[in-house]
C-alpha cells in the first residue's frame, strides 16, 4: 500500500471512529435498563444526576478558575423548590424543573458578587460558609420544609404506552436532561462565554487588557453552574422521592469538588468520571470497612490522585496518546523504505587487482 493510500484511509477512519464511538455509547445507554435489575438501574440514574452537578462545577472550576465548596448547596436548594412545589401545589414533576433552574439560576448570579472581589482560598470559605449554614436554615423553616423530617413527595409514574417500569422511566428522564445538560455545556464553552473564562483562569490582568468583563463573566459562571446544580437536586427528588436537610450536609459539597478533581478539571468527560467515583467508591469503601468507611474513601482518593494526577480522564487521553503513537510508529515502519541487501550496496564483485610486478630486466651482451 502506497504513502498516499495509507493517508487517505488514516484520515477516513479518524473521520468516523468519532461518530461511531457515540453511536455505540448511545445504543448501550438506551438498552442498559432493560438488562440490569432495577437496583443497578437506579445506580446508573444517580451516576446521569452527579455527571449534571459536576458538569456545571467543571464550567466554574475547571474552565473559570474559581474554587466553591457550596455546590451541595445549590443542589439542595433545587431539591427542595421541587420538592416544595409538589408538596404545596397539584403540578406536574416537568413544571418543577424549569423553576428550580430559574431560582438557582438567579441564585448564583447574586452569590457570584463576592468572587468579583474575592478568589482562591478566601471564595472557596464563603462558598463553604453558605453550605455549612444552609441546612440548620431549612430545619427552621418547618412549616414549608418540614423541618428535620423532610418532605416526601411522589416519584413521576410513566405513562400507559410507554410500559416501561417506574425505575426505567426515571432513567430516562435524567438520560435526557444530561444529555442535554452536557449539550449545553459543550456549546457554551465553545462560545465567547468560554473563551473568556479560559482568559480568565489563565491570567485575569491580560484577559482584561483584551477587553473580557471579569466581573460580568465571573458573575455569570456562578450563574450557569448553580442553574445546572439546581437541575441536578431536581431530579433529584424526582429519583428519591424524599428530601431533609441532612441529606445535604457539607460532606456533599466536598465530595462534589473530591469527584470533580478525580475525573478531570476542564475535561469533557470528567463529570461523567467523577460521577461515577462519588456514586460507586464510597459504596466501596462501605463494603471493604464499614467501621471506618471515611477513611477507605479519603485512601482511595490518594491512590487515585497518585496514579492520575491530571485526574481519570487525563489518565484515559495518556492512554488514547499511546495507542496513537504506537499506531503512527507503526505506519512509519511500514512507508520507511527496506534496508538494501549486501549486494545492492556493494554492487557486483570486482577482480581482485593484481599485484605489480617490475618490469623484466634485459641483459647486456
Amino acid at each position: 500500500m502506497s504513502t498516499g493510500e495509507l493517508t487517505m484511509h488514516a484520515s477516513r477512519t479518524a473521520r468516523w471512529a468519532r461518530p461511531l464511538a457515540a453511536l455505540v455509547i448511545a445504543a448501550a445507554l438506551l438498552a442498559t435498563p432493560y438488562y440490569f435489575a432495577p437496583f443497578r438501574v437506579f445506580q446508573l440514574t444517580m451516576v446521569l444526576l452527579y455527571a449534571v452537578v459536576l458538569a456545571g462545577l467543571n464550567l466554574l472550576v475547571g474552565y473559570g478558575g474559581q474554587i466553591s465548596l457550596g455546590h451541595g448547596a445549590f443542589f439542595a436548594v433545587g431539591a427542595y423548590t421541587a420538592a416544595v412545589m409538589l408538596d404545596r401545589f397539584t403540578i406536574g414533576h416537568l413544571a418543577t424543573l424549569p423553576v428550580a433552574a430559574a431560582g438557582c439560576f438567579l441564585l448564583g448570579l447574586g452569590f457570584g458578587v463576592p468572587a468579583l472581589r474575592l478568589r482562591g482560598l478566601y471564595l472557596a470559605l464563603v462558598t463553604l460558609a453558605f453550605a455549612v449554614f444552609l441546612p440548620p436554615l431549612l430545619k427552621r423553616f418547618e412549616h414549608v420544609t418540614g423541618g428535620s423530617m423532610g418532605l416526601t413527595v411522589p416519584k413521576p409514574q410513566p405513562p400507559s404506552w410507554t410500559g416501561l417500569a417506574e425505575d426505567q422511566w426515571l432513567y430516562f428522564l435524567t438520560l435526557t436532561v444530561a444529555a442535554v445538560t452536557l449539550l449545553v455545556v459543550r456549546n457554551l464553552l465553545r462560545s465567547r462565554v468560554g473563551r473568556a473564562l479560559l482568559a480568565i483562569r489563565e491570567n485575569e490582568s491580560a484577559a482584561e487588557v483584551m477587553g473580557v468583563r471579569l466581573s460580568f463573566h465571573k458573575a455569570l459562571a456562578f450563574a450557569w453552574s448553580a442553574m445546572f446544580a439546581g437541575v441536578a437536586g431536581c431530579l433529584y427528588t424526582w429519583v428519591i422521592g424524599f428530601v431533609s436537610p441532612d441529606s445535604f450536609s457539607i460532606n456533599l459539597s466536598i465530595t462534589l469538588l473530591a469527584g470533580l478533581v478525580v475525573g478531570g478539571l476542564a475535561s469533557v468527560y470528567g463529570p461523567l468520571l467523577g460521577a461515577a467515583f462519588v456514586m460507586y467508591v464510597p459504596n466501596l469503601a462501605q463494603d471493604i470497612s464499614p467501621a471506618a468507611p471515611g477513611v477507605v474513601f479519603g485512601l482511595l482518593i490518594i491512590v487515585v490522585m497518585y496514579l492520575a494526577p491530571t485526574g481519570l480522564a487525563g489518565l484515559a487521553a495518556r492512554a488514547r496518546q499511546g495507542v496513537r503513537r504506537c499506531v503512527e510508529h507503526l505506519r512509519d515502519t511500514r512507508r520507511r523504505p527496506e534496508p538494501a541487501s549486501p549486494v545492492e550496496q556493494t554492487g557486483p564483485p570486482q577482480p581482485e587487482p593484481q599485484p605489480l610486478t617490475a618490469p623484466p630486466t634485459i641483459g647486456k651482451g
